[in-house]
C-alpha cells in the first residue's frame, strides 16, 4: 500500500519504519524540518531501542520519502495515518488543535483527488472526536461524504516508549473503529498479519479503548506503589507481596472483576479495605488512591438512587437484597445500602429476595440489616409479582425465574433499572437503564 503518516514522533517515526520494512510505500509528513533532514538520512528522530537500524534499512529500501506538503503527501497514497500530539491544557484537556489543522490539510487535499482515501486516526483523542470535530472539518474542507468518498477510522496503538518496535510487531490485539467496511478492509490488510486478534467496533469505542488502557496501567502502578508502602511500613517486602499477587489468574490477574456493574459489597471488601487504609494513616503512609475507593463506591451506589429521582415518586421494587445471589448474606450489601437510601428519601420498597428469610437470620447478619432498615421484614414478599407490579423495578439480582417473569410481566410506562446485566433486555416491552451501559 501507499501511506501517509502525519506526525514523525515515537508513533510516527516507528510507524513509518515498519510499514517500509513490511513492504509499503511510506511518506513522512511533518512540521519540522530537522525531523524530516533525519529521517531523509536514514537516521530516527526519536531514541528507541532497535529504531536508528530499522530507520536505516527503510530510508535505504527506497520505500520512505518525506514532505512539508500534506496535499502531496495525500495525492500520492490510498491511506493517511494520524500520528500529532495532544498534550493537555493546563486545566487538563486536550489541544486537538494539531489533529483539527491535519484535518483541513487532508480536506483541502481531498477535494482535487479522484480516488478513495482512507483516514486513521493513532492520536490519543477524546471518544466522539473523530465524528463530532474530525468528520466535519474534512467533509467541509473536501466537499466530500465520510463512509461514501472516504473512510474514516480510529486504530489506538500500544507502543510502550523503549520498547515500541517490539510492541509494534506483538502488540495485545489490533483495534480498528471504522465507518465502512472499506476503512475496516485496509486496515485488515496492514496488520490482520500480526500474531494477535484483529477487533473491528465502532469508532467511539476503539477512542475510549485507548484512554481506557492507559487509565488502568496508571492505576495498576499506583496500586502497586501504595501497597508497596503499606507493606515497608508493615515491615513486609512489597516486591515478594505483588509477586505473590500476581501468581493468581483466577481473580487477580484474570478479567474477574473487570465488568461494570453495581457497587462492590460483602463481608470482605469493604471491612479488609478499611483496615488497610487504618494501617496507613496510623503509619502516615498516604494512600490517596486506596482511600478514594469506598469513597467511590458510595458515589456508584447515589448514581442509581439519582436516576430513580428523576422519575416520578412512586412504589420501587426491588429484586435482591442480600451481598450475592444464592445466599442470605446481608452484609455490606450495596442493595441494602441503596434500600436505606431510598428509605430515607421518603420512597415506598417491595422487596424480593427469595434467599432471605427473617426467621432464619442471625448473628451479626441479623444485626447489620436492623440497624441500617428497621422493620426490613415489613418490605419483603415472597411473590416476584408483587415486586413487578410496581412502576420502577430495580433487578439487583438475576436467575432464569426472574427474566422470565420481567418479560412477561413488564408493561410500558414501567422503568427496569438493570444493575447485574440482563441478556436480554430487547424482549422487555417497557422502559430500560443500565446502570453503567
Amino acid at each position: 500500500m501507499r501511506i501517509s503518516i502525519f506526525g514523525l514522533g515515537y508513533v510516527g517515526a516507528v510507524s513509518l519504519a515498519c510499514l517500509a520494512r513490511d513492504g509499503h510505500q511510506v511518506v513522512g509528513v511533518d512540521v519540522s524540518q530537522d525531523k524530516l533532514d533525519l529521517i531523509s538520512s536514514g537516521c530516527s528522530p526519536v531514541i528507541e531501542a532497535g529504531i536508528q537500524e530499522l530507520m536505516q534499512k527503510a530510508v535505504a529500501s527506497g520505500r520512505v520519502e518525506v514532505t512539508k506538503d500534506p496535499t502531496r503527501a495525500v495525492l500520492g497514497t490510498n491511506l493517511s495515518f494520524i500520528c500529532v500530539g495532544t498534550p493537555s491544557s493546563p486545566r487538563g484537556s486536550q489541544d486537538l488543535s494539531a489533529v483539527l489543522r491535519v484535518a483541513e490539510a487532508i480536506g483541502c487535499a481531498l477535494r482535487d483527488k479522484d480516488g478513495f482515501h482512507t483516514i486513521v486516526l493513532r492520536s490519543t483523542v477524546e471518544p466522539g472526536t473523530v465524528e463530532e470535530k474530525f468528520r466535519p472539518i474534512v467533509e467541509q474542507y473536501s466537499g466530500k461524504r465520510a463512509a461514501t468518498d472516504f473512510a474514516l477510522a480510529f486504530q489506538p496503538e500500544f507502543l510502550r516508549e523503549g520498547t515500541s518496535v517490539a510492541d509494534y510487531d506483538k502488540p495485545p490485539f489490533t483495534i480498528c473503529g471504522a465507518d465502512s467496511e472499506r476503512g475496516v478492509a485496509a486496515l485488515r490488510e496492514l496488520f490482520g498479519h500480526l500474531p494477535c486478534e484483529f477487533i473491528v467496533t465502532d469508532i467511539r469505542t476503539a477512542e475510549g479503548m485507548k484512554m481506557a488502557c492507559n487509565a488502568f496501567h496508571a492505576v495498576k502502578i499506583t496500586f502497586a506503589n501504595e501497597m508497596g508502602r503499606v507493606s515497608q511500613a508493615l515491615g513486609i517486602d512489597g516486591r515478594h507481596l505483588m509477586a505473590l499477587l500476581c501468581k493468581d489468574t483466577n481473580l487477580n490477574i484474570s478479567p474477574t472483576y473487570l465488568r461494570p456493574g453495581f457497587a462492590f459489597g460483602g463481608s470482605c471488601l469493604p471491612k479488609d479495605l478499611s483496615a488497610l487504609n487504618y494501617m496507613s494513616r496510623a503509619r502516615d503512609v498516604d494512600t490517596p488512591m486506596l482511600s478514594a475507593v469506598l469513597a467511590s463506591n458510595q458515589i456508584h451506589v447515589q448514581h442509581v438512587v439519582e436516576r430513580i429521582r428523576r422519575e416520578p415518586r412512586a412504589t420501587i421494587g426491588l429484586i435482591g437484597l442480600s451481598f450475592k445471589a444464592g445466599t442470605d448474606d446481608l452484609r455490606e450489601s450495596p442493595l441494602v445500602e441503596l434500600a436505606e437510601r431510598l428509605i430515607g428519601k421518603g420512597y415506598s420498597l417491595r422487596i424480593y429476595d427469595p434467599h432471605v428469610n427473617v426467621a432464619r437470620l442471625i448473628g451479626a447478619n441479623k444485626a447489620y440489616i436492623e440497624a441500617m432498615v428497621p422493620h426490613f421484614e415489613a418490605l419483603l414478599t415472597d411473590s416476584i409479582d408483587q415486586v413487578l407490579n410496581c412502576p420502577i423495578v430495580v433487578v439487583g439480582q438475576l436467575g432464569d425465574a426472574v427474566q422470565a417473569a420481567l418479560n412477561k410481566r413488564q408493561y410500558c410506562d414501567q422503568l427496569v433499572i438493570d444493575l447485574v446485566g440482563m441478556k436480554e433486555t430487547a424482549a422487555l416491552p417497557g422502559r430500560y437503564w443500565g446502570v453503567c451501559w
